[in-house]
């Protein structure tokens, strides 16, 4: 049965967070520009020290959430990878496990085995992250403990959370749409890192980012997807290094009005990710 180690797994996370961080995203830090008080190198650092407990196979997933984050703070000194977290930690478990069935049939029998220890772990990374725009919720807010699994506890937030709607619909943002934007970069792409910014406005273009519909509202999340939107030209079928000087205006322009997607920076490693544990698994990532 094929499954993968946790240094294959590990070593695959960290491949996935540096391609991201090699390919310019619009509003994101990345290796053209720095953003929102951060630089790549702290996003560099926080991934290596998350690494190993992304793959960590002898921890649930909640734990392994909240070890990756606690490391990931005292390497970087702030939140530069909750959502990627969130996302991946399911991922690496999904690959890990003895079965011939494909990563996201792994990835549903994962999500569905998310308990409450689960939960109060991911809790408690939740609230030393302390991600802008997090807010109040009525039911299951992150300052108390929670009194529902995981997977409920993310129910509650799928109006409000792509991250949380991804663990209700087994990540079908990156297995019906993202691994099929990334194959086709990939196929017209001399350069990886410019497949990467394509997938990345993408995502912007089609999704409205729920990190920016937090903190700025759901008008300026809609009119950055319009505007990444009225770009394709720049990026479709994939993104070129003549194009890459009006794509970092448009990173400016974000970066001015302190709007990060971030959501979509977490999709873009989780699609990477995703995309390298198939192939390293020997699966197709498309269906």
């Amino acid at each position: 049965m094929p499954r993968l180690s946790e240094a294959q797994i590990a070593e695959l996370f960290l491949a996935a967070c540096r391609a991201e961080l090699a390919a310019l995203k619009p509003g994101n830090v990345h290796v053209h520009a720095g953003g929102h008080g951060m630089e790549v190198a702290q996003f560099e650092a926080s991934a290596e020290a998350a690494a190993p407990w992304v793959a960590a196979s002898d921890a649930k997933v909640g734990m392994r959430v909240l070890r990756a984050v606690e490391a990931s703070f005292a390497a970087a000194g702030c939140n530069t990878n909750l959502g990627i977290l969130l996302l991946c930690a399911p991922l690496a478990a999904a690959a890990a496990l003895p079965r011939d069935e494909g990563l996201r049939e792994r990835l549903r029998e994962v999500l569905n085995s998310l308990d409450d220890e689960d939960a109060a772990a991911v809790f408690a990374a939740i609230r030393l992250a302390s991600p802008g725009g997090l807010g109040a919720v009525p039911e299951q807010d992150v300052a108390a403990p929670p009194t529902v699994s995981l997977l409920e506890a993310m129910g509650m937030a799928v109006q409000r959370d792509r991250i949380a709607s991804a663990y209700l619909t087994d990540y079908v943002e990156i297995f019906e749409f993202g691994l099929g934007v990334l194959a086709n970069a990939r196929r017209h792409a001399h350069d990886d890192a410019l497949a990467v910014t394509t997938l990345h406005m993408a995502f912007l273009a089609y999704f409205p980012d729920s990190h920016i519909l937090r903190k700025h509202g759901a008008d300026v999340a809609e009119a950055v997807r319009e505007e990444a939107r009225g770009l394709t030209p720049l990026w479709h079928p994939v993104a070129q290094r003549n194009t890459l000087t009006k794509l970092l205006d448009f990173d400016a322009e974000l970066k001015r009005h302190n709007v990060n997607p971030g959501t979509t920076a977490d999709l873009v490693v989780a699609t990477l990710f995703a995309a390298s544990l198939c192939d390293a698994l020997g699966q197709a990532s498309l269906p």
